[in-house]
């Protein structure tokens, strides 16, 4: 199986590219490398934690966001058109080269 670049531009600046499998999602990916994505309700689309920016020459490339997903997405600070929840989007090979910024600001909704 190929290896996909994904590249995660943290709030300051800095970007990390990270080579992945197939299959992982942009939640674990990030949380797997240390990054500062809380999921605080562990990938169950139950908070707006993992709250990702995705680069707009890559937004039409993922599936479409569910109804549940943009309920959740309301929530989260920083929100733009191309706003996800990273637990909901798979890496997959199409994704090559997937830029994502991760926003300063989060608001986690469950009070942890």
């Amino acid at each position: 199986m190929n290896k996909v670049t994904v590249t995660f531009v943290k709030p300051d600046g800095t970007e990390v590219n990270i080579q992945t499998e197939p299959g992982v999602s942009l939640l674990q990916l990030a949380q797997e490398e240390g990054l500062d994505i809380e999921g605080a309700c562990e990938g169950n689309m139950a908070c707006s934690t993992c709250h990702m920016i995705v680069a707009e020459e890559f937004f039409d490339r993922l599936p479409e966001a569910s109804e549940d997903e943009e309920e959740m997405l309301d929530l989260a600070s920083g929100l733009t058109a191309t706003s996800r929840l990273g637990c909901q989007v798979d890496v997959t090979a199409d994704l090559d080269g997937l830029t994502l910024y991760l926003p300063a600001e989060k608001r986690n909704m469950l009070g942890f």
